[in-house]
């Protein structure tokens, strides 16, 4: 697994690559969302830890389609997010809710490959 690659599944499950957009169309330290086979997926250039996370956009609290507006950060060395309504964070690694709740996110694969951003669906 290359730096740029983030999944909390193995990249073997993930059959199809599909093209989110170019790197310079999401903010650094930040997310935007993308829609995919379907799902809205929020996607986050995470450029103080030089990494790269994309996850569902719905925050399962109130199923509110708003996590890619979330703010970013670390939890003793775990990449997070924080939804932006409900203040509910979640591992951008593997979807885990880190308040204690049993409600987690899904999570996907990412790469970037030559300035464009994928996303591994399975």
């Amino acid at each position: 697994m290359t730096p740029n690659e983030q999944t909390s599944e193995t990249l073997t499950d993930a059959i199809n690559w599909h093209l989110a957009a170019r790197v310079e169309d999401f903010p650094e330290n930040g997310g935007a969302c993308v829609y995919v086979e379907g799902k809205q997926i929020a996607v986050f250039n995470f450029s103080a830890r030089n990494e790269w996370y994309a996850c569902q956009n719905m925050c399962p609290h109130k199923q509110q389609m708003i996590l890619s507006r979330g703010m970013i950060g670390s939890q003793a060395e775990e990449p997070k997010v924080a939804c932006p309504f409900h203040k509910k964070t979640f591992s951008l690694s593997t979807g885990k809710s880190l308040n204690g709740d049993t409600c987690d996110i899904d999570t996907y694969p990412i790469r970037v490959d030559e300035g464009v951003v994928y996303i591994g669906l399975s």
